[in-house]
């Protein structure tokens, strides 16, 4: 008989798993672009942080740098300060149907699931991070429409 206790996953991280893998499958299925993935997230993030910090205030609480703020990324690329595409001319080209399916698949999602919004927060934080850090590498504007790529442990 074995001492090891089995593993045993916590409702909100099988929430939260089942978000990453939902949005894993949908972004690889439709090869969706690291703008469109990064604009929905963003939009998204904005909503879910907004809430958060008016629940903490309401409460008298403080939330954690992890929560309020994008992650850090590596900015050695040379291409992160050069004037881009105006975002004007990025909004016209985006697949905005596609990127409605996504917010419509997270929102039902967090919703449908009752995932606690700071583990929403948290997960979409890994994805911003993932798509800021592509987009800071992006030599030019067609690689901002180039899908985004997602490692193997993701």
């Amino acid at each position: 008989m074995s001492d090891a206790m089995p593993a045993v996953s916590s409702p909100s991280t099988e929430k939260m798993l089942f978000l990453q893998e939902n949005m894993v499958h949908f972004v690889n299925q439709m090869s969706m672009p690291v703008i469109e993935v990064s604009l929905v997230i963003s939009k998204y993030l904005k909503k879910l942080v907004d809430v958060l910090e008016e629940r903490a205030q309401t409460e008298g609480e403080e939330l954690s740098s992890e929560i309020l703020n994008p992650w850090a990324i590596d900015t050695d690329s040379p291409y992160a300060n050069r004037p881009g595409m105006p975002l004007e001319r990025i909004l016209e080209i985006v697949d905005v149907d596609r990127m409605d399916i996504l917010d419509t698949m997270i929102r039902t999602i967090i919703n449908g699931t009752e995932l606690p919004f700071v583990d929403a927060v948290l997960a979409l934080r890994r994805w911003e991070h993932l798509a800021r850090s592509q987009l800071s590498k992006a030599s030019g504007t067609g690689q901002l429409f180039s899908p985004i790529i997602l490692p193997a442990d993701f």
